[in-house]
């Protein structure tokens, strides 16, 4: 699963749509379109944006490991 899949996955999970990680991460609603449909890179400012609002690790969005939260918390 690519990294765009899981921050797809944590943005509807979270019932939020493409304008409010647009307002989240300080771009426009179109580029996170083009994240979620591969045809852009995420920034590592986009990135750790989004862990510290999902709060989630760098490693779970990227990919590594395939769990949200490191071992032994929540």
């Amino acid at each position: 699963m690519d990294y765009r899949d899981r921050f797809r996955r944590l943005r509807i999970e979270h019932d939020l749509d493409q304008k409010d990680i647009s307002k989240i991460c300080n771009v426009s609603p179109q580029l996170v379109s083009h994240w979620e449909t591969y045809k852009r890179h995420m920034t590592v400012d986009t990135v750790i944006a989004l862990c510290q609002y999902f709060q989630v690790s760098a490693n779970y969005i990227l990919g590594i490991p395939d769990y949200p939260y490191p071992k032994g918390e929540r």
